[in-house]
């Protein structure tokens, strides 16, 4: 058959088709959007390279709850913005952060900070 009618055996009416039913995810009243994000996603927030926790461990660079909060308020601001690799400037210290992953690529402290050169970064924010 060709024309109409072959193309019309190729259709499976909507009546004849199974509905699949969204998945839902069940969380405690008072959760944040947040929080739901990233227990369907099964990711925390910002994470670190390998060469990130080497420059960390041999700097001494430890960050405290409050620093990873504003860390990761820094990278979602560079996000809406459409940076790509930003420079987060943060007390006295500096991070590159790769923003599409959430992966702090490098870290810098104060004696790191010397040389004031940073490359493959398009973008900078200080907070």
């Amino acid at each position: 058959m060709s024309g109409i009618n072959g193309l019309n055996n190729r259709i499976t009416p909507a009546a004849n088709r199974t509905v699949r039913q969204p998945d839902t995810t069940h969380s405690k009243p008072g959760t944040s959007f947040k929080e739901v994000l990233e227990s369907v996603s099964g990711r925390p927030g910002i994470l670190l390279s390998k060469h990130a926790q080497g420059r960390m461990l041999d700097r001494n660079i430890v960050l405290d709850k409050g620093q990873v909060e504003r860390l990761n308020v820094a990278v979602e601001k560079a996000r809406q913005k459409g940076i790509r690799d930003t420079l987060v400037l943060m007390d006295d210290k500096a991070f590159v952060v790769n923003v599409k992953s959430t992966t702090i690529v490098t870290a810098a402290n104060n004696e790191a900070l010397k040389e004031r050169v940073f490359t493959n970064i398009d973008g900078a924010v200080i907070v």
